[in-house]
């Protein structure tokens, strides 16, 4: 094991295989479900899918590796690391612990966010299960005020604090529920809490997907919805726009901010292969992704919906009256379905909250509970303030802050470090030498990738 502080050699991942799970519950996401289906049905199938398999294999052999091995190599999260990569290159320590704060903001913020969305599926999840969804059947008055009443929207910031604080908050409860659920998780450890909680609900989401994609191939009229999947549109291959949507899904999809896949990467043993490790990653993230396609999009087809609604409507709205609609199964399928997005929503929450808490505890020497207790609080206050701006909330992180992330971990790494300490960061534990064309590949065509999707992100309002 490589030399770490007393914290990390006390915990960490202690097989690949829970490492996988935790690395590919960070990944998958309920943008995945939700954003994903509505793209491949924006932009036309294999015209969208073909651009986003050249992305995954771009970023899971450039940006994943690279944050992975960063991680590891200096035992520590992003700010810790990002100094010591500086005084490798021969610069301010101190200048890169700070540039490493911006990457635990960003997971701290984004961890928030999802903390409201994931209280919006815990009610879900129960309504699955005492059956109030099924019984709304096709009224969409009905699924619309549901999903109106749990998530209200404010047009600003300060509105929605006023809105939440006059009204007590559209969800409190479910948003209160997520975040213990979280904190019961984390307060056990890396490896008891997070390692041992991934390898339960990751196999469990992969199972009640499959289980749905399997029910859709016996659903009357899917067929137009397989057949669309798989058309092509040469022509729209051409379109810069299906490009740069693909890119951006595929970029957030894998998790590339510089924060959670470094600290993750600290906790790695120094036996583990860093690149069968995110090729692995890669393919369950777009395997999760490809299933959910499989579900909504048939099932949409069925019921000659429009899939062009996007963000979480297409999750809690549109799909609700085509699952209603399909009889004695209708109940199982949408327990399946929310249990599934659950297990997906947790597992990246958790990514995403332990970022700011391996920062206290490493750079405020805080012990791993209070360090929990404190993100998870701080979480749970700004959380149920800014319920009607959540929306709002999460375009403005992953616009500004996250893109950020992953080109300075990128610059860090591969401009940064000495070229001898990065491929040799990347090639410990591998018998295989790393490829002789992944330090080029990822300085010149990674890390401008990282200031393209910070730069169009800003001019289009959101790429990904």
């Amino acid at each position: 094991m490589k030399n770490t502080s007393s914290m990390q050699k006390q915990d960490g991942f202690k097989s690949q295989w829970g490492f996988i799970m935790a690395a590919v519950g960070s990944c998958v996401g309920m943008a995945n479900v939700w954003r994903f289906p509505m793209l491949v049905s924006r932009y036309g199938g294999l015209t969208f899918l073909i651009p986003y398999f050249i992305f995954v294999f771009i970023i899971s052999q450039s940006g994943m590796m690279e944050e992975l091995s960063l991680g590891r190599w200096a035992g520590t999260g992003p700010s810790g690391a990002f100094g010591k990569a500086m005084k490798d290159g021969g610069r301010s320590g101190r200048a890169g612990e700070r540039l490493g704060i911006v990457p635990v903001i960003g997971s701290l913020c984004l961890a928030i966010g999802y903390s409201v969305i994931m209280g919006w599926v815990f009610y879900y999840v129960k309504m699955a299960f005492t059956g109030e969804l099924t019984a709304m059947g096709q009224d969409m008055d009905a699924i619309g005020g549901t999903f109106s009443a749990v998530a209200p929207e404010a047009d600003n910031l300060i509105q929605a604090v006023r809105m939440t604080l006059e009204n007590g908050g559209a969800n409190n409860l479910w948003i209160i529920i997520g975040i213990v659920v979280s904190f019961l998780i984390m307060i056990m450890g890396v490896a008891g809490g997070i390692e041992k909680s991934c390898k339960i609900m990751i196999p469990i989401l992969y199972v009640l997907f499959i289980t749905l994609a399997v029910f859709m191939l016996f659903i009357p009229g899917t067929g137009d919805g397989y057949r669309y999947i798989f058309s092509l549109d040469p022509a729209g291959l051409l379109d810069p726009q299906v490009w740069v949507y693909a890119f951006g899904q595929c970029f957030f999809s894998l998790s590339v901010a510089g924060s959670g896949s470094v600290v993750y990467g600290s906790y790695l043993d120094d036996k583990v292969k860093i690149r069968r490790s995110a090729v692995i990653c890669a393919v369950m993230d777009t395997s999760a992704a490809l299933l959910s396609m499989l579900i909504i999009i048939p099932a949409m087809a069925s019921a000659g919906a429009d899939l062009g609604n996007g963000g979480p409507g297409l999750m809690f709205i549109y799909v609700l009256p085509v699952f209603n609609s399909m009889g004695a199964l209708a109940r199982i399928i949408v327990i399946f379905f929310y249990v599934g997005i659950l297990f997906a929503g947790l597992s990246s929450v958790i990514n995403l909250f332990e970022t700011p808490i391996n920062f206290l505890q490493e750079q405020m020497h805080m012990k791993r509970w209070a360090a929990t207790a404190l993100v998870h609080g701080l979480g749970l206050i700004i959380a149920l303030l800014i319920q009607p701006w959540t929306s709002q909330w999460m375009d403005t992180v992953s616009i500004y802050i996250l893109p950020l992330g992953a080109l300075t971990a990128g610059i860090m790494f591969f401009w940064i470090m000495k070229k001898d300490t990065a491929l040799s960061a990347v090639q410990l534990g591998s018998e295989k030498p790393v490829m002789k064309w992944f330090y080029p590949f990822g300085r010149y065509i990674f890390v401008p990738l990282c200031v393209l999707c910070f730069v169009l992100g800003i001019a289009w309002g959101g790429i990904g």
